[in-house]
């Protein structure tokens, strides 16, 4: 009897440092919905910086990984990633180990957005009855999608487009503030002085352009190019 209940208490004990010891393994792993909320937090944040309402669709881990807790996990995008549309995102420890992980997300942002209205050719000017606005889920549009026709009226197009089209920063050329064959003002800025000449414009340039310029004296210079026919050039 002595024997057995010896026994007895030897299976309690070690059963019960057993389950400590699962329990203190199960402690230090990392929790899974918690790498899940930070990510979701952070594409949360990335998305307020577009226009409209933004929808986060957060996979999950995979159950079989065991990670070692971490004491500050921290949520990033790969370089050169954008932050909405079907991406990666990951999450990485760096103490008291190191390790990282790497999640699939969705993130749609629903917003307004402006279209062509109708079919417009190439170097068309935009103006406001050529462009519609429509809403929509823009993540998985191309970048530069226009959100406020300021950005678009008074501008002209590189190529054509038909009805529909959303319009986009690179489709668009702004006016000409300098034209080839223009006479042009050469504003010369420098430290103390400023000289300004006659000139005649060598090429097309929108503001804030490099424009070329030959003066009466047959000098070519360049510098940016301003409203009104104007060149500067900074020393």
């Amino acid at each position: 009897m002595k024997q057995l209940f010896r026994s007895i208490i030897f299976l309690l004990v070690l059963t019960s440092a057993l389950n400590q010891a699962q329990a203190q393994t199960t402690a230090a792993m990392q929790d899974h919905e918690i790498i899940r909320k930070l990510a979701t937090d952070f594409l949360n944040q990335q998305a307020r910086t577009q226009p409209g309402e933004s929808t986060v669709t957060m996979g999950q881990v995979d159950k079989r990984l065991n990670l070692a807790a971490c004491q500050s996990p921290t949520a990033f995008l790969p370089n050169g990633s954008k932050a909405w549309g079907k991406i990666t995102v990951g999450v990485r420890c760096t103490a008291p180990v190191s390790w990282v992980i790497y999640l699939q997300a969705n993130v749609q942002i629903n917003s307004e957005y402006y279209v062509a209205s109708r079919a417009l050719s190439q170097g068309q000017l935009i103006t406001a009855d050529d462009m519609s606005k429509i809403k929509g889920d823009i993540s998985n549009l191309p970048a530069g999608i226009i959100t406020n026709p300021e950005q678009v009226i008074g501008k002209s197009l590189q190529s054509s487009i038909s009805s529909g089209t959303p319009l986009r920063q690179e489709l668009l050329r702004s006016p000409a503030v300098v034209q080839q064959g223009q006479s042009v003002r050469v504003v010369s800025n420098g430290p103390g002085f400023q000289v300004a000449t006659d000139a005649r414009a060598l090429n097309n340039a929108a503001e804030g352009q490099v424009a070329k310029a030959k003066t009466s004296s047959g000098q070519t210079v360049s510098g940016i190019a301003k409203a009104g026919g104007v060149i500067e050039i900074t020393y």
